[in-house]
């Protein structure tokens, strides 16, 4: 009997890592909810596929509340008053700003107006229209329009250097309103690299932001994209932007986990060994998010960002019970990477749950056995 459990568990182990190395491929299978060899995700307390969250990497019930009421009512008010009341300089700031920009962005692409529809996102230009010198609404109009210009133009053309221009115009209003804050600097580091400001250009905008927020964990993870090797920068520059930013964080940073982020922009096309992730450069960046993610507070609104990426790594060495984990803490929402990568962010989520409770019980875990 011992034989035939060692065999079951072999075999098991034997399809996570074949839908693991097929994973880079893209030719990982997706199960649907109620499938048979589905890990019914309930087991665990984890929720469903059909019912995950693709807005944002983790839980902020004010801002849900607010979108709610605004995009049912189209009153742009209590987005201004929730703004007013963030924390100016705050990472939660920054990724509010994201998340209203994105949700007027997203309405207007459902709804994009005619002869007799009024346009979606309409609340975004009253908003500006009745409160000019309101520093929330300019900051959520430059990062909309940013948005607007990677999801609907091209980067090189016209009309995405038309939107970008606009964008970067918008930048400095916001800017203007709030001097002390960096979100609008943040909001251009993305025209940036759409822009391919030069290098030089780039560290003076860079250097705006540290004054304001040397340790913000937003700003650093979009400056790291100008940095990689496919926008303006190469694999060595991005380590050392990573790598320093680590180097320098205070204790309880997330920062301590940017060479993580590094080292996933770089990741090898085609790579079917689950020995690569075990490799002495991925391990000592799995290890310093690690520690990061122990180290932060669990209030951070970035931690959930670390913890979505370390389960794409954890999943793909094979640590099933690290992955498992992270997953308890961020399962319900999956607007983060690497997900937001992909067409269906949940389902991409979802694969990787799968895998990780499929490793966790071929090794002797169970739901009453999960680490807290």
């Amino acid at each position: 009997m011992a034989t035939l459990w060692l065999l079951m568990a072999l075999l098991l182990m034997s399809f996570a890592l074949l839908a693991v190395m097929r994973r880079r491929r893209g030719l990982i299978e997706r199960v649907p909810p109620g499938h048979p060899d589905a890990a019914d995700p309930a087991d665990y307390g984890f929720v469903r596929q059909e019912e995950l969250d693709v807005r944002m990497p983790g839980s902020d019930q004010d801002l849900l509340d607010v979108l709610e009421l605004v995009q049912r009512t189209q009153d742009y008010r209590a987005a201004a008053q929730l703004l007013a009341g963030t924390e100016a300089g705050g990472e939660r700031r920054w990724q509010r700003v994201q998340a209203f920009a994105g949700a007027a962005a997203l309405e207007l692409r459902q709804r994009p107006g005619g002869v007799h529809e009024t346009p979606g996102g309409q609340w975004l230009r009253v908003w500006r229209a009745e409160q000019p010198k309101d520093a929330g609404g300019a900051a959520v109009h430059a990062e909309f329009l940013v948005q607007q210009a990677w999801r609907t133009a091209t980067p090189g053309t016209d009309d995405f250097r038309i939107i970008m221009e606009e964008a970067r115009d918008a930048c400095a209003q916001a800017a203007l309103l709030a001097p002390g804050d960096p979100v609008p600097y943040i909001i251009e580091l993305s025209i940036a690299r759409g822009l391919a400001y030069s290098q030089a250009e780039f560290e003076q905008l860079w250097l705006k932001i540290l004054d304001r927020a040397p340790h913000h964990m937003g700003a650093h993870l979009a400056a790291l994209h100008y940095w990689c090797e496919k926008w303006h920068g190469s694999r060595e520059q991005a380590y050392s932007f990573a790598e320093a930013a680590a180097a320098r964080a205070p204790q309880g940073s997330l920062l301590a986990a940017l060479p993580l982020f590094a080292v996933f922009e770089h990741l090898p096309e085609v790579n079917l060994v689950s020995g690569f992730y075990r490799s002495e450069v991925v391990t000592r960046a799995m290890h310093g998010a690690l520690h990061a993610v122990h180290a932060a507070r669990p209030d951070d609104p970035t931690l959930a960002h670390v913890r979505h990426l370390l389960i794409f790594f954890l999943v793909r060495a094979e640590r099933w019970a690290e992955a498992m984990h992270q997953l308890i803490h961020v399962d319900g929402h999956v607007g983060a990477l690497p997900w937001t990568l992909s067409a269906d962010p949940a389902a991409e989520f979802a694969v990787y749950r799968a895998l990780a409770v499929a490793g966790y019980e071929a090794n002797g875990g169970n739901p009453a056995s999960l680490p807290g």
